[in-house]
């Protein structure tokens, strides 16, 4: 019996990069099955767009924007760290290469979902 392919596609737009990257990694990490509170993802969305979450700014700016704590943020780097997605690069705490993307860009995703 021959598979049948569905395709759907599926366009939105959003106000900024930090949104964009926010429903980007909800994606991502929903897909992967990888149960990330909200806050630790608006965290990794957050890093992606600025670089890094060794910075002091940095670090407070995501603060005072998402009304949180400096140890709060230190707990959520500790857990993404064990799950693999934060690395420590030269003293710096990033977010793994391989799922940073150019937010400051449109993005295409395709998403291939099989079965059998």
């Amino acid at each position: 019996m021959e598979k049948t392919i569905t395709f759907q596609k599926l366009k939105k737009e959003f106000e900024d990069k930090f949104i964009l990257a926010e429903r980007y990694y909800s994606l991502l990490f929903t897909l992967n099955n990888l149960h990330l509170t909200e806050r630790e993802t608006q965290l990794v969305a957050f890093s992606a767009v600025k670089g890094n979450l060794s910075n002091a700014n940095v670090r407070e700016e995501f603060c005072r924007i998402y009304n949180t704590s400096f140890p709060t943020i230190n707990n959520m780097i500790s857990h993404l760290r064990k799950m693999g997605i934060v690395v420590k690069d030269d003293k710096k705490i990033k977010i793994i290469p391989k799922i940073v993307l150019d937010f400051e860009n449109d993005i295409t995703l395709e998403i291939k979902l099989m079965h059998g």
